[in-house]
């Protein structure tokens, strides 16, 4: 048995050695994920992402990182994960992407299995795939973006992915989204299907990190990953939306909010509670009439919403008027 990450990178790099033993090992350095992924900067709004398929259990908590302002990180095969914050570090501090890589492969005596993709703040882009990474294996560089892949099922999969990268339309999520499918429909991951994530931060960083994450969302166990990620990147705009909502309820820009919470209704419209809300801001601004319809197709899709409507009169979201609550609560009963 291996018991040290040192004697783990020595055993990688023994000729010869049959590589399902690695999969058995309990490491605490080098963890095996295969997987495809891309790094991308979205040149317009200066947004960085990371996306990633694998055919390994919570995918996101591995391979994705990214910094506002500084840059991204994908770190995969037998992953090191050093080399997200590592890499992130180095760039912040003001070396290229290429440096940063460079600097951290050369201290790495695992470096031959590992793949590892980095991108800078400025567009800078460098790759690492190591001589050892189990084939089908690779990486294409092209403007703003790196795609790379390992353990696939054809070498056509990273082609296809920066194909679909470049000729996407949309924000940073879409084309990323778009190159993962790419890579699915050339065969993907050998193994087949596990976990997916998506990561996004802003290109005007604020200094906290919390309000400079756009997106970041991981698909840990599905059989369908990529349908997921894609179905929560729609809740997730959705979400962002509502939000927007609500800031502009707090200042009471009513027109900009209902706007607002209309796209989140249409983004995700099998959920009743959004278009609740718009119910409730129109109840509360005098325009009773427009929200009754509404009421009544949310309170028939989830009752519980009714009983919630009295309760949000505390809260200032409902004026203190008992017939117009009543009106509300009586709506299609």
């Amino acid at each position: 048995m291996l018991s040290t990450a040192k004697n783990f990178q020595n055993f990688l790099l023994t000729p010869g050695i049959f590589l399902g033993v690695l999969f058995s090992q309990p490491i605490s350095e080098s963890i095996p994920v295969h997987t495809y992924s891309i790094v991308a900067l979205d040149e317009k709004t200066g947004e960085l992402g990371v996306a990633v398929q694998s055919h390994w259990f919570s995918v996101g908590s591995l391979v994705p990182w990214a910094k506002a302002g500084v840059g991204a990180v994908a770190t995969q095969s037998f992953v090191k994960v050093d080399y997200g914050p590592d890499g992130l570090k180095l760039m912040e501090g003001g070396m290229s992407a290429e440096s940063a890589l460079n600097k951290l492969v050369m201290e790495d005596k695992g470096e031959a299995v590992r793949q590892v993709a980095m991108i800078d703040m400025k567009g800078n882009v460098a790759t690492h795939t190591g001589e050892k990474c189990i084939y089908a294996a690779g990486h294409q560089i092209g403007k703003n973006y790196s795609v790379q892949a390992n353990l696939m099922e054809n070498e056509t999969v990273w082609p296809a992915m920066a194909k679909a990268f470049e000729n996407t339309e949309g924000d940073l999520a879409d084309k990323m989204m778009a190159a993962l499918y790419a890579a699915e429909g050339e065969g993907g991951d050998i193994r087949g299907k596990q976990s997916a994530a998506m990561l996004i931060v802003t290109g005007e960083p604020t200094g906290v990190p919390w309000k400079d994450v756009v997106m970041d969302i991981r698909v840990d166990d599905h059989a369908e990953p990529l349908k997921e990620l894609k179905r929560l990147i729609r809740v997730h705009r959705a979400y962002q939306h509502a939000n927007k909502g609500d800031y502009y309820l707090e200042f009471s820009e009513i027109d900009k909010a209902l706007s607002e919470y209309e796209m989140a209704a249409k983004y995700y419209p099998e959920n009743p509670e959004l278009p609740y809300w718009s119910a409730i801001t129109l109840a509360g601004k005098g325009q009773l009439e427009k929200a009754l319809p509404i009421f009544k197709d949310v309170f028939k899709r989830e009752p519980r919403l009714r009983k919630l409507t009295p309760r949000l009169v505390n809260a200032g979201l409902l004026p203190d008027d008992p017939e117009l609550i009543e009106t509300i609560m009586k709506v299609d009963e």
